[in-house]
């Protein structure tokens, strides 16, 4: 009999789309949070990349927070109610809003996107660590100084490729980073869309 009525109301609450989502910028690349909130059931789904991570049913109760990890950072989804038996969803990562974790990552990560051949590479450079990530993977690089800066070797692909570093002459913009395969330049991506809470 509770099969049943759970089976119920999962139809009732059936979506076509999450009822929140995010896009969470990480050193290893941007990963997308969706959250699914069955307001009846008060069933709570979340995914990373479109893998379940977490699947409670019968949560009797509908408001309250969701806590996850996910490589080595904490996550907060928050339900809290607003007027006429709606919800607000908002996501903390590792004790900041989205917002402000999304623009402190702008400032600490530059990324890039590239074809190199028949693939798609997308490049990622820790500021704060000088580590790099090709396609989600922290790879060996090597340091270099130079005259003007630093350069940070390593390859994609089967190419060489090198990130630049060196003073802007501004203050407030201090270091700049500049990314070259095969002595071309590739420009730098502005990920960090800001994406709209439900």
């Amino acid at each position: 009999m509770a099969a049943i009525l759970l089976k119920s109301l999962h139809s009732l609450e059936a979506l076509d789309e999450p009822t929140a989502k995010w896009n969470v910028p990480l050193s290893d690349g941007n990963h997308v949070i969706e959250f699914e909130h069955g307001t009846a059931s008060g069933r709570r789904l979340v995914k990373v990349d479109g893998k379940v991570l977490i699947n409670r049913d019968w949560m009797f109760q509908l408001v309250g927070d969701e806590v996850f990890k996910f490589n080595e950072n904490n996550f907060v989804i928050r339900i809290d109610p607003i007027s006429g038996l709606k919800y607000c969803y908002t996501l903390w990562v590792n004790g900041k809003s989205y917002k402000n974790f999304v623009q402190t990552q702008s400032k600490i990560l530059d990324t890039w996107s590239a074809d190199v051949g028949n693939e798609e590479y997308r490049i990622v450079l820790d500021k704060q660590t000088q580590n790099v990530w090709v396609n989600g993977e922290q790879i060996e690089t090597e340091n270099e100084f130079t005259d003007d800066g630093a350069e940070i070797l390593f390859s994609v692909g089967d190419l060489p490729a090198v990130i630049r570093t060196q003073s802007s002459g501004q203050k407030e913009i201090g270091i700049t980073y500049s990314l070259y395969i095969n002595d071309a330049e590739i420009q730098r991506e502005m990920l960090f869309k800001e994406d709209k809470e439900a």
